[in-house]
């Protein structure tokens, strides 16, 4: 490939077989990334959190029907909800960002 217009079209994130059967997979399919998933965020002041204690309630900026966000190593990749498996929390994908719309925003979190 010489020519941007040579490149392949660009997939879509969620065609996972297409992408898992891509040559170069194997070279990535081992990197470990850090996923984490954000509830919620406040802004208080250091007076304020040094005057939390026991049973305090710390009101975030979404409802509780709100779907939390996703992050693969600080880049927003997904929206879900949590869910119970065996006992232990976990995160039931309910939409992929598309990533376009992740760069277009570029919400990254350290």
């Amino acid at each position: 490939m010489t020519d941007i217009s040579e490149a392949p079209a660009r997939r879509d994130r969620r065609d996972a077989k297409d992408i898992a059967s891509a040559p170069n997979f194997d070279l990535l399919a081992g990197v470990s990334l850090r996923v984490s998933v954000e509830v919620g965020s406040t802004s208080m002041t250091l007076a304020e959190l040094l005057a939390m204690s026991e049973g305090s309630v710390v009101e975030l900026d979404r409802a509780a029907t709100d779907l939390l966000d996703i992050y693969a190593n600080g880049t927003l990749i997904a929206k879900g909800e949590i869910v119970s498996v065996d006992g232990r929390y976990g995160i039931q994908v309910a939409e992929v960002v598309a990533p376009d719309r992740a760069i277009a925003g570029f919400d990254r979190r350290g």
